[in-house]
């Protein structure tokens, strides 16, 4: 395993999601982790020199780079994960309750979000003259919860089926109070006439942390998909090679299709790469020939065989947790990858000596996608899609082997930093 990779201890990815309870906040953890190895930000509105570490943010989505002058390697991933957001007009009341109007976002596994005390994060944008700045915003105090039915009240004391309209709201206290948006305003420190706008969402309020007899798991919200930010950026920082330039493309909005101005089907990686090129001196033909000898690896969580239920799974292909890295392939293209890119990863994996599986979804099954056929639809890069196994995705607390962290990210150092 390569001996320059940092940050592959588990605790030190379960340090990386708490600090990152939103897209935003997943975007200023690595930033800051970036310019501590000495990238610098570049802004999109100005012109850029060639050379160097570099990196932007816009939104909730960052890519950075190492410029050698030579093709690109891209490790693809996504900052944001499944989970309950505030409405626009959030106040709410039933029954003497004071609640908080939340929206499902993505496909979130709605029965894990009751009964948790919840905080919440994002950005907002407050007035400043005759303009606006953006914000981040953290209220890690527990003001949420979305109760549980009594199981006395339920038919036959059976689960219930939770509506997305009606059944997610959470109580945040009883009586008459003042409106949640004043409520956040305060603790952003603005009068609420200059809280212009917001994009906010629930958090679990449990730590991440290690569990397990020997501590060999992992237990954590949003590992779906921030182990990938959190490799990514550890493969990055230890690529080192004059003959590739490694790229770390980290998109928001892939759980709910990737169609935004920063989502994975946007201009802004063909956008970066084309620029990059053309810092150097290059011009629309160098740009064109570079992305021939280019490839990505999509990286996205994967499911583990669960122990409770084999029979959902393809049976000739078992996903061990702490097994290593997994190749995800599907025929009908949910999944970018195909011969070329498995040879590209394979080798990797090979060089990283870490083991290798491969996963297919059952035929009778409907299958989840990932940024991969978008990014390779989107910008011709050949596309191998990758992961982490983990149980429990899309959960409010999801579930993955320790061992798996350091592989991962040693695959993806490999991968951006092929011999020569």
């Amino acid at each position: 395993m390569p001996a320059a990779l940092k940050y592959l201890a588990p605790d030190d990815l379960c340090a990386s999601i708490d600090a990152s309870p939103s897209p935003f906040h997943v975007c200023a953890t690595v930033a800051a982790e970036l310019e501590r190895n000495g990238f610098t930000r570049v802004d999109e509105q100005d012109g850029w020199t060639g050379g160097g570490r570099r990196y932007l943010i816009r939104g909730g989505s960052l890519v950075a780079w190492i410029d050698h002058g030579g093709p690109f390697r891209v490790v693809g991933g996504h900052t944001d994960s499944p989970n309950l957001r505030l409405k626009q007009h959030p106040d709410l009341s039933s029954a003497g309750w004071q609640l908080v109007g939340l929206e499902p976002y993505g496909g979130a596994w709605l029965n894990s979000w009751l009964d948790r005390d919840l905080g919440l994060s994002g950005r907002i944008t407050v007035r400043e003259a005759n303009s606006w700045s953006e914000r981040l915003i953290r209220i890690d105090d527990p003001v949420l919860r979305v109760p549980q039915l009594a199981i006395h009240l339920s038919a036959e004391r059976k689960g219930v089926q939770l509506d997305p309209q009606r059944h997610v709201n959470a109580v945040c206290g009883v009586g008459d109070r003042g409106s949640f948006v004043e409520f956040v305003a305060d603790r952003a420190g603005v009068p609420v006439a200059d809280l212009l706008g917001w994009e906010l969402m629930t958090h679990d309020l449990a730590p991440s942390r290690r569990v397990g007899i020997e501590r060999e798991l992992v237990s954590a919200p949003r590992l779906d998909n921030q182990v990938t930010c959190f490799a990514g950026l550890s493969a990055l920082l230890a690529a080192d090679s004059a003959d590739i330039t490694p790229v770390l493309a980290l998109f928001d909005h892939e759980e709910v299709g990737s169609t935004s101005d920063r989502g994975a089907q946007s201009e802004l990686l063909v956008t970066v790469l084309e620029r990059i090129v053309l810092a150097r001196g290059g011009d629309r033909a160098d740009f064109l020939r570079t992305m021939a000898g280019s490839i990505c690896a999509s990286g996205d969580m994967a499911h583990a065989t669960h122990p409770n239920y084999p029979e959902r799974h393809e049976p000739a292909h078992r996903i061990e947790v702490g097994g290593g890295p997994v190749l995800k392939v599907h025929p009908n293209l949910r999944y970018a990858t195909d011969a070329v890119g498995t040879a590209a990863f394979a080798l990797a994996c090979a060089q990283a000596e870490v083991p290798l599986q491969r996963y297919m979804h059952r035929a009778d099954l409907p299958c989840g996608s990932t940024i991969g056929p978008l990014t390779a639809a989107r910008t011709g890069l050949c596309t191998v899609d990758v992961g982490a196994p983990q149980l429990a995705m899309h959960s409010a607390r999801e579930l993955m082997g320790a061992a798996d962290v350091s592989m991962y990210a040693a695959a993806l150092g490999a991968f951006l930093a092929p011999p020569g």
